[in-house]
């Protein structure tokens, strides 16, 4: 049975509303994002880890949730992971009976299952208002009124609770190889590699470069993950000493803030962050606009690029953020939102087919 909740933000703000999912409280910065569909795939994107996920798409749960399904690759289809990543969520209205082919439960029950809480409230509207106009902070929810609000604990590396902890290998039957920096992986990002005939090994975040270059590999990625790139101290050496040789590089919004650092430009925290499946970039070499799926709280800083042996090669068209960064002698590339889509448009899914295409050119 659901009870009355309470929403409780750093500032002391409280928005009242029902519980839902697990009964238990949460405590997580507090964030929105702006896509219609994909909440299975949105809550299970380690990306989202240590978060209260706000929907602003007023209808959440309709169709439900899907079966667990491993495909040839071993990757699991319809989820980013194997389990619930955000502390917890907020919606408009949930919808508590669903209509979908493919589901098997309804998102209440598998929040139940998976223990994590939800709370309905009035106005989403003016949750997300408020964090555009002050900024991303740490919320609560909770069961009691006199709660007190939560506090931003920092220094935390959530990479570290979300990376594999041991390598695993995965067999596209096909060659060459490419290691996979692991610093909260989505599914999908693996399932874009396999798919184009290349196997993968998947390395924790903190993985040494010397350990890596015992692969042998063909190309590198940086996956994407939660929290701010500059905790990713192992990493960013890692692929500080990758870039200085010649095998291809491609790093994904947090994998993307990672190259950048290790390239000596900087990265900033952004006020509210980009959460959605329309944010338009620009392709700064042809003037093309690609739609594209985003989930990042933190960028990098364009006048540092400069300084680099980068250069910027998306652009943000709302904000004019940095969005994507290449090498400018290298096939090395950054990108900050996310190619493989899953939630989202597909439009930039042809990176996944030119790191392939270089990786297959790569002679050690």
């Amino acid at each position: 049975m659901d009870h009355d909740a309470v929403l409780i933000l750093e500032d002391g703000t409280k928005f009242r509303g029902r519980s839902f999912g697990h009964p238990s409280e949460a405590v997580g910065e507090t964030v929105f994002t702006t896509g219609m569909v994909g909440y299975p795939e949105s809550m299970t994107d380690p990306s989202y880890a240590g978060q209260i996920l706000t929907f602003t798409y007023p209808l959440i749960g309709s169709y439900g949730v899907p079966d667990r399904v491993i495909d040839e690759f071993g990757t699991v289809r319809g989820f980013e992971s194997d389990a619930v990543h955000v502390s917890g969520i907020v919606v408009h209205a949930l919808q508590r009976t669903h209509h979908h082919h493919s589901a098997v439960k309804s998102l209440d029950l598998w929040m139940k299952e998976q223990g994590i809480p939800g709370i309905e409230i009035m106005d989403t509207r003016t949750l997300t208002k408020k964090i555009r106009e002050k900024g991303t902070m740490m919320g609560k929810i909770s069961f009691s009124e006199d709660a007190s609000p939560p506090l931003d604990l920092g220094g935390k590396n959530p990479v570290k609770q979300v990376s594999i902890e041991e390598s695993k290998v995965y067999l596209s039957h096909h060659s060459p190889r490419v290691v996979l920096i692991d610093c909260g992986v989505k599914e999908s990002i693996l399932r874009s590699i396999l798919s184009r005939g290349i196997d993968l090994v998947r390395v924790p975040y903190h993985y040494p470069f010397d350990k890596i270059l015992a692969f042998g590999p063909s190309g590198i990625v940086v996956s994407n993950g939660p929290g701010n790139p500059r905790i990713c101290t192992e990493s960013i050496q890692a692929v500080r000493e990758a870039m200085e040789t010649e095998i291809p590089i491609l790093g994904i919004c947090l994998g993307h803030q990672i190259l950048a650092l290790a390239a000596g430009a900087e990265t900033y925290k952004l006020k509210f962050g980009h959460r959605g499946q329309n944010h338009p970039c620009i392709d700064t070499s042809t003037g093309k606009c690609y739609i594209t799926s985003q989930n990042h709280g933190f960028a990098v800083d364009a006048s540092s690029v400069a300084e680099t042996d980068f250069a910027i090669s998306f652009m943000n068209a709302n904000d004019k953020t940095t969005e994507g960064i290449v090498h400018t002698r290298k096939p090395v590339v950054g990108v900050q939102f996310h190619p493989e889509a899953s939630p989202g448009p597909l439009d930039t899914g042809f990176l996944f087919d030119i790191f392939a295409k270089e990786v297959n050119a790569y002679e050690p």
